[in-house]
């Protein structure tokens, strides 16, 4: 009776399956276990094993294999965003908007079959706006933003996911962000590279020269999904405190951008002009509500 309970479910996932924009042979691939779980049930399986196949579908239906935003490139409205965010860092948003110059100039050359952007890798000490950086160069480009934090990854498979035969297996952080973007052309920002765990660096850098490769980040397999995913239109960036643990084979791939510290003069008036706006805002407040006067502030 239990068995028997078990085949509606299994019908759900043919039709949440049909109704999938998945690639073909994706799409074949997962039926073919629907159908081996079908005649399991049928003689008798543990419908424990629908379960796990669920989960496995869920993971594959919610991907974007075909799904991303249209990218807005437009330098006066990238300088106003930067300028917005960010207070001085003059040297490095002229980078980054010579950085959105080059990708505007390769979408308007039909000729180019493909693109390949440099992995903009900012280096500096905490406070001095790495991650903000990062998703204003999301918001310039009108794409989704994800943070994949690097402080403390212990393992390689935090990254490319364990095999769905294995008990509470997931995905990697990779796909994760994919999901959690539904885009599949999203701004990823690889947080703190320096930080992750001494005894799995190797491992990881591995994994992170395949992923930030384009020669091979276009059919990134994950242990989970088990099938090739595009990450060639993922626009990644990589932030970290210092560079003395990242492997000579990735910081190749990056380029590097070094981040200045803030003068206190600087940092007086990012309290004023950022940092007190924002907080008035989540807290509900206007600025006729609470008002500092300019003595209050430190000299």
């Amino acid at each position: 009776m239990d068995n028997q309970k078990g085949l509606p479910e299994v019908e759900k996932l043919k039709t949440l399956l049909q109704t999938a924009d998945l690639p073909t042979n994706l799409h074949d691939k997962a039926l073919e276990q629907i159908e081996r779980i079908n005649l399991s049930v049928k003689y008798g399986a543990h419908l424990s094993q629908i379960d796990l196949t669920a989960k496995y579908i869920d993971w594959i239906v919610n991907l974007p294999w075909n799904k991303k935003t249209d990218d807005l490139l437009d330098i006066n409205h990238a300088k106003t965003v930067l300028d917005k965010n960010h207070f001085g860092l003059e040297k490095v948003k002229n980078r980054i908007l010579e950085y959105l110059s080059v990708l505007l100039i390769q979408k308007k050359d039909v000729s180019s079959v493909t693109s390949h952007a440099p992995i903009l890798f900012f280096v500096g000490l905490a406070g001095t706006g790495k991650t903000t950086l990062s998703k204003s160069i999301a918001e310039t480009m009108g794409r989704k933003f994800v943070r994949i934090p690097f402080g403390g990854l212990s393992s390689a498979l935090d990254l490319r996911g364990q095999s769905k035969t294995t008990t509470h297996a997931e995905p990697g952080m990779i796909i994760r962000a994919l999901r959690r973007a539904d885009s599949k052309n999203p701004v990823i920002l690889l947080d703190e590279l320096d930080r992750v765990i001494p005894t799995s660096r190797e491992e990881i850098m591995g994994v992170l020269i395949e992923i930030l490769d384009p020669e091979q980040n276009a059919t990134f397999n994950d242990y989970f999904i088990d099938y090739p995913f595009d990450l060639s239109q993922v626009l990644f960036v990589a932030t970290a405190n210092n560079t003395n643990n990242i492997s000579a084979a990735v910081m190749d791939r990056l380029e590097t951008i070094t981040m200045p510290s803030y003068s206190d003069i600087e940092k007086i008036e990012i309290g004023k002009r950022f940092i007190l706006p924002k907080y008035l805002k989540e807290t509900g407040l206007t600025e006729s509500n609470l008002k500092i006067e300019d003595s209050v502030w430190p000299k």
